[in-house]
């Protein structure tokens, strides 16, 4: 048996265990994060998984909030290698005749775009881009702080006013449809919002899809959406080098069994192997909710109203996910689809909704709407010269299994999607990798079932109610443990606002006043769970 120490013990090698564990070494704490996997980095990690010259990005690839993310920029990964690669334009909505509207960093080429299918909209994506120009940064500071954002509240409320505001609000909570109908006269501008929604598993009709189409186009509008040069694992690397610079230790292949817990506090974790890691002052989980709390601690240690609300836990979707190897660039159709490094395939509005009403019912749809990425034409080191490394994922229903011919099948109705709008491509594969749920989740095991969100986006599974109706922080009922994990607010993509919030947790409790923070943390959970 092992046995070991640190002033916090963070369970998680991912983008968020490694930002909170950078946060903490950055205050001088003794730092040791956990990893189940042999190498760090979660789901963001790049490998040669076909061929030798291939670089895939395993899990994400295009980082648009970590180019806006006040706390990515406060690290200074710059300095430790990362570089960020920009394709030509940002998205390509392809639709089924071919049609495409763009988004792109050039916001003059986004308005002809989206003018192309009704001349208004040209003014209106305008409008919208300065109205995000006057919010943006007050929004972001709201975005990336625990939940209430009280100084950015007040900032928005006084640069806003209370009308401006309100009306903001009310669009938080529209679906993506019923907002773009308002904004919108044709389609192009529509498809742009409504099919970046679905990056957080939201359909069209979905409360709270209308704010995260806007924002994602909006933040790619503004800083499109960048990948590291040299795959995603650059970002990863800069984190661990930041980390062991300052004295930061990071063990692979140690999957963490438990939380230790006695009298309420969380005193450190125990291995698989049986091995303990004694906390002085924290435990940060960058785990799911569910893992943590069911798996990890266990219901003898939490209230009891608090177990049946993680019980109640809403995953996202599943996902299956395709790498390629191609020999040539896509051959599109449309050249306008041919440089954007995301595209979005092949769905109409109506076909969209269509789609989000088969995963809602269960149903495997027979045409798949596609997220797919140019790798090379966003970053050119990806591949070899004139070959391309591309991917698309698409989100399946929960509960269905994946296995061998059903999952190939599957992926043979996938590049079907591509080929109606690219005659030629299948021809170009010069290999493939699958991933279905249950390989998404073997690879990565807080991919629960291949939900790449770490939890239902909707309206009812954010801000203080995830993960659960609480706090909207990263505390728990357990003293001295955070959750540091995407299922925390702000939820997923990578732009470590649940692991640093997990980290000011820490250090707030552990600073100044920490008795007392604690007391009134204690207070509240014993007010929600009684």
């Amino acid at each position: 048996m092992t046995e070991d120490s640190a002033d916090a013990v963070v369970v998680g090698a991912g983008p968020n265990g490694l930002v909170a564990a950078n946060l903490l070494a950055d205050h001088g704490w003794d730092v040791l994060v956990l990893e189940a996997a042999d190498q760090p980095g979660g789901g963001v990690r790049t490998a040669e998984l076909i061929e030798p010259g291939f670089r895939n990005d395993v899990c994400s690839s295009f980082y648009p909030l970590a180019a806006v993310s006040p706390i990515i920029a406060g690290l200074g990964l710059d300095r430790y290698g990362l570089r960020w690669r920009h394709a030509p334009d940002v998205v390509a909505h392809v639709l089924p005749d071919d049609r495409c509207a763009v988004l792109s960093r050039d916001l003059d080429r986004t308005a002809a775009s989206v003018a192309t299918f009704s001349a208004a909209d040209g003014d209106a994506w305008r409008a919208e881009f300065d109205f995000w120009c006057g919010i943006r940064d007050d929004l972001i500071d709201a975005l990336f702080t625990p939940f209430p954002p009280v100084r950015a509240g007040a900032k928005l409320l006084r640069h806003q006013g209370v009308g401006e505001l309100l009306r903001f609000l009310r669009m938080t909570l529209m679906p993506a449809r019923a907002h773009t109908n308002e904004r919108f006269a044709g389609e192009g501008a529509r498809l742009l919002f409504a099919g970046n929604a679905f990056h957080a598993d939201l359909g069209p009709g979905h409360a709270g899809s209308a704010v995260f189409g806007w924002l994602m186009g909006m933040v790619g509008q503004e800083a499109g959406f960048p990948v590291p040069e040299g795959g995603a694992s650059a970002i990863t690397d800069a984190l661990v080098q930041r980390l062991t610079d300052r004295g930061g230790r990071i063990a692979c292949g140690r999957e963490v069994a438990r939380v230790i817990v006695a009298d309420g506090r969380a005193l450190g974790v125990s291995d698989t192997d049986g091995g303990l890691v004694r906390a002085r002052r924290a435990v940060l989980a960058a785990v799911p909710a569910p893992t943590l709390y069911l798996d990890m601690v266990g219901a003898e240690h939490l209230p009891h109203r608090f177990v049946q609300d993680v019980e109640r836990f809403h995953w996202d979707d599943a996902t299956v996910k395709v790498d390629w190897a191609l020999s040539g660039p896509i051959p599109w159709r449309n050249p306008d689809a041919a440089g954007a490094g995301t595209l979005h395939l092949d769905h109409d509005l109506a076909a969209l909704g269509h789609y989000s009403a088969e995963l809602g019912g269960g149903t495997v749809p027979d045409n798949p709407f596609l997220i797919a990425g140019q790798m090379t034409t966003s970053d050119p080191s990806r591949s070899p010269a004139g070959t391309e490394s591309a991917w698309a994922y698409t989100h399946v229903p929960r509960g269905h299994d994946w296995s061998g011919d059903k999952l190939r099948h599957f992926t043979d109705r996938v590049e079907a999607v591509i080929e109606r709008h690219a005659p030629g491509f299948t021809t170009r594969i010069r290999g493939r990798s699958i991933y279905g749920p249950q390989d998404l989740e073997q690879h990565n095991h807080n991919l629960v079932e291949g939900a790449i969100n770490a939890g239902s986006a909707a309206a009812h599974q954010q801000l203080i109610f995830r993960p659960v109706p609480s706090l909207g922080r990263a505390d728990t009922p357990v003293d001295r443990l955070y959750l540091a994990g995407a299922s925390a607010h702000p939820g997923g993509a990578v732009h470590g606002g649940p692991g640093a919030n997990a980290a000011r947790a820490a250090l707030a409790r552990n600073g100044l006043g920490g008795d007392l923070y604690h007391k009134v943390i204690d207070q509240a959970h014993s007010l929600l769970y009684r």
